[in-house]
């Protein structure tokens, strides 16, 4: 097993006042600074002052959970009393997805869920396989000895690709790069959300905000025409666009051409940075561990014999899913949810007001040495059936959980499998020496200035 880094914690303050005898969780102060100086940080740190830490941020109290037993309450026990957090109701965020799966509430939701679930059955799922493994060997088709590359920008290229091919077919793939430009620049505000200026250009006319209304005007303007052609269209191509349009409701509502714009958005900004960025951050931990590079392209070879990856090869690339498991648990795309209590409840013997935001963290909580040995260390062989089945149900929740888990994770696992499995077979990376990585957590886990590695051909 090898060490990878270990990021330094801050110390949080703690406040030496008594606390209202409602609360019993410890009550962390003065933490815009520090919270915005290193989110991670801090997040990590606050599990130092027990299970449930209450912090304040401006005129928001919040409290950070940390234990699997108080996670799944709020996640799924008691899942009805909780909203998206104020995070997900700011001005940006609404303004990018709308009124979408990710941020909708209630029985508008459910109706959204059950309208949009068909998409994603396995057995619809499974015909893009065959996408994914394509784009993935035209990926690498150039790709020299010796060269060195920015992996995370080459896999965000590359899930851009198959979500504009699985979700809008072939007819947008001259709107390839301008949706990458326009969504890598939309995500940037989300790096600093608990500060004044994140704040003041939500609620005022600011440059900052007119810029990002602007661009998501640009993505509007795209998506809209797509859906426009696809409804005159009528047809069936196979992608899951034509799908969302078609699909009815037991009353036979459709959804509305908004509705449709929110659900396309919110399942792009899913199916391409969540994936490219597992897939990114996978590279670079082969990358360290050579013991565990070696297994993995001894399974790959033995499962594919030296032919090009398949959805029936997926369940049999065993190892390459503990590995992608364990990426995800050091580097959760998602590396924090947050929560509003509708009404008053109790967690943990602790009584929360409504509207009290509540937040967790998968950065944190998957890293957490009670639930995991050595939990700094990448090391896929731990995740035995033994391993999974003892673990406490949210010690590990990349894809969140409960009613609202994520809807497209079976078609993201699949995509990050055949994509390792066909790169893997003809190359392995190393990391450039004179470029270090860095973790930038903004809407998700991504490498401040990249990860460039250099090409090796096996």
């Amino acid at each position: 097993m090898n060490q990878i880094e270990s990021f330094p914690l801050k110390q949080a303050k703690q406040s030496q006042a008594p606390l209202p005898p409602e609360i019993t969780g410890n009550l962390i102060l003065g933490v815009m600074p520090d919270f915005n100086r290193d989110i991670l940080s801090f997040v990590t740190r606050g599990r130092d002052y027990g299970d449930i830490v209450r912090a304040r941020f401006f005129y928001v109290t919040a409290y950070f959970l940390y234990h699997p037993a108080d996670i799944e309450y709020v996640l799924s026990t008691n899942a009805k009393n909780f909203a998206k957090s104020m995070s997900l109701r700011s001005n940006f965020f609404q303004r990018l997805v709308g009124n979408g799966l990710l941020t909708s509430e209630g029985e508008f939701w459910r109706r959204q869920r059950r309208l949009a679930q068909p998409a994603f059955h396995r057995q619809r799922i499974s015909g893009y396989a065959e996408v994914m493994v394509g784009y993935a060997e035209r990926t690498i088709s150039s790709w020299q000895q010796g060269e060195e590359r920015f992996i995370d920008r080459d896999m965000m290229r590359l899930t851009l690709e198959i979500v504009v091919k699985t979700l809008f077919n072939s007819n947008v793939a001259a709107d390839a790069d301008r949706v990458e430009r326009v969504m890598s620049e939309l995500v940037k505000p989300f790096a600093s959300q608990a500060t004044l200026k994140w704040i003041l250009d939500n609620r005022l006319p600011t440059r900052a905000h007119r810029r990002f209304h602007k661009l998501a005007a640009e993505i509007d303007e795209i998506i809209y025409r797509i859906i426009g052609e696809r409804r005159s269209s009528g047809r069936d191509e196979g992608d899951l666009l034509s799908m969302l349009p078609a699909a009815q409701d037991e009353d036979g509502g459709q959804m509305t051409d908004q509705q449709l714009r929110d659900e396309v958005i919110t399942l792009f900004l899913a199916g391409q940075e969540t994936t490219a960025l597992t897939l990114s951050w996978t590279w670079y931990l082969l990358a360290r561990n050579s013991e565990v590079e070696a297994k993995f392209h001894e399974e790959i070879d033995q499962v594919l014999k030296g032919k090009a990856p398949t959805i029936a090869d997926v369940p049999r690339l065993k190892y390459t899913e503990m590995i992608v498991k364990e990426s995800m648990r050091l580097y959760p795309p998602g590396y924090g949810v947050g929560r509003g209590a509708i009404e008053e409840c109790e967690i943990a013997g602790l009584r929360v007001p409504a509207k009290t935001q509540v937040f967790m963290f998968q950065w944190a909580t998957q890293r957490d040495p009670r639930f995991f040995e050595e939990p700094n260390e990448f090391y896929p062989d731990r995740w035995t059936e033994e391993f999974a089945g003892r673990l406490p149900k949210y010690a590990y929740f990349p894809f969140g959980g409960g009613p609202r888990v994520c809807i497209g994770n079976t078609f993201a696992m699949m995509e990050i499998i055949l994509v390792l499995a066909t790169i893997g077979q003809k190359l392995r990376f190393s990391l450039a020496s004179d470029h270090p990585v860095e973790i930038e957590p903004a809407m998700s886990l991504r490498p401040r200035n990249g990860i460039r590695v250099v090409v090796k051909k096996r």
